[in-house]
């Protein structure tokens, strides 16, 4: 297992990039601590798969350095470096059996055929292959040659980290998520530096401690999925991570606070204070839907609303509202009652995000 290191990395397809929209990840610091369990989230375009064949040395950086355990392997191949990468499509030879298929990279480095059977079986063990070693691979169902593709990789006990492009896109749904599981267990159970590349929220969240989330070529936060959900650092975060995303209002600053259309909303003294300290740019006010809260009669400090839409998805509600000139979206449980056509909402203080150009404003210690 390895500490990897990005430091000063960059990268451009282009020969000559002559600005920024040139670059397909821009200049960036990030460490995967030894043994941690890490996923890599953002949608199609925004830098994953550069950044994962980076750190594997499929592809070399336009700049900067890639480090495991301190030591630069930007001239080392994918082989010097001990990585094993599993791709969303299965990589296995059909003509062989199971069993070969996950003693090659052990034939590959001459170790005794008592040790790579020892090793070979544990591996058949932890992933459920155990009843079909014998088997041709080319017989096998989708399933169960990506948990072949994942072995040939697991097997190995020099493996500095084992990176996951998009591992599950080819699995039924119903399968996923046992496959998810299992490698979260494997994870335990070795203690490997695992960086899974995905576009799923769920998976991400599901099998990472930490996540990336990566816009635009650059990560924009990583922490814990809690983290991301509670206090999303950038709007993409919000918006990206959840079911509906953040609710994002274009705001301005009024009174002791900050206005869109007739909803008022007070700020804290040192939020001001910090607002006030800003040269200008787009405001935006954030609360997920989750925290908003709706009332069927007026209370206080609440705000009148429109109902727009109601989608009932079974175990919650996700309601359209019509407030301040603008649409939020409330999650409620299946118990609570969903007003007909009006609706009186709060949008609690500590749930609330003040955002100057897409970055979280928060107010000093």
């Amino acid at each position: 297992m390895a500490e990897i290191r990005l430091r000063h990395l960059a990268h451009s397809y282009s020969r000559q990039p002559a600005s920024a929209a040139d670059y397909a990840l821009h200049e960036l610091e990030h460490v995967w601590e030894q043994g941690g369990a890490y996923a890599l989230l953002g949608p199609s375009g925004c830098g994953k798969s550069t950044l994962l064949n980076i750190i594997s040395g499929l592809l070399s950086p336009s700049q900067g350095e890639v480090l495991f355990d301190g030591k630069p392997v930007n001239e080392l191949s994918p082989q010097q470096r001990n990585i094993a990468q599993v791709f969303q499509f299965p990589v296995v030879y059909d003509t062989m059996s199971v069993f070969d298929n996950l003693a090659f990279p052990l034939r590959n480095q001459g170790l005794d055929e008592g040790r790579v059977r020892q090793r070979v079986a544990e591996i058949a063990e932890v992933l459920d292959l155990a009843g079909v070693l014998k088997k041709k691979a080319r017989n096998l169902s989708a399933d169960e040659k990506q948990k072949v593709s994942m072995g040939r990789g697991l097997v190995r006990e020099d493996v500095s980290a084992i990176l996951f492009d998009e591992p599950l896109t080819v699995i039924d749904p119903h399968l996923k998520w046992k496959l998810r599981r299992k490698l979260k267990q494997i994870h335990e159970q070795f203690n490997i530096t695992m960086i899974y590349v995905t576009h799923d929220q769920l998976e991400a969240s599901t099998f990472a401690d930490k996540i990336a989330v990566m816009h635009g070529g650059r990560i924009v936060q990583f922490g814990t999925p809690r983290e991301l959900f509670e206090r999303p650092r950038h709007t993409f975060v919000g918006y990206f991570i959840g079911s509906p995303g953040m609710n994002l209002m274009e705001v301005q600053v009024q009174g002791d606070g900050v206005a869109f259309g007739e909803v008022q909303l007070a700020l804290p003294q040192a939020l001001r204070e910090q607002l006030a300290a800003q040269p200008g740019g787009r405001l935006q006010v954030g609360i997920r839907p989750e925290f908003v809260q709706v009332w069927e009669h007026p209370l206080d400090g609440a705000f009148e609303a429109r109902v727009v839409d109601v989608e009932d998805l079974g175990t919650y509600r996700i309601v359209s509202l019509a407030l301040g000139g603008t649409t939020l979206k409330a999650r409620l449980p299946e118990d609570r009652p969903v007003p007909l056509e009006r609706a009186w909402v709060s949008l609690p203080s500590q749930w609330l995000m003040l955002y100057v150009d897409d970055l979280l404003l928060e107010a000093g210690p």
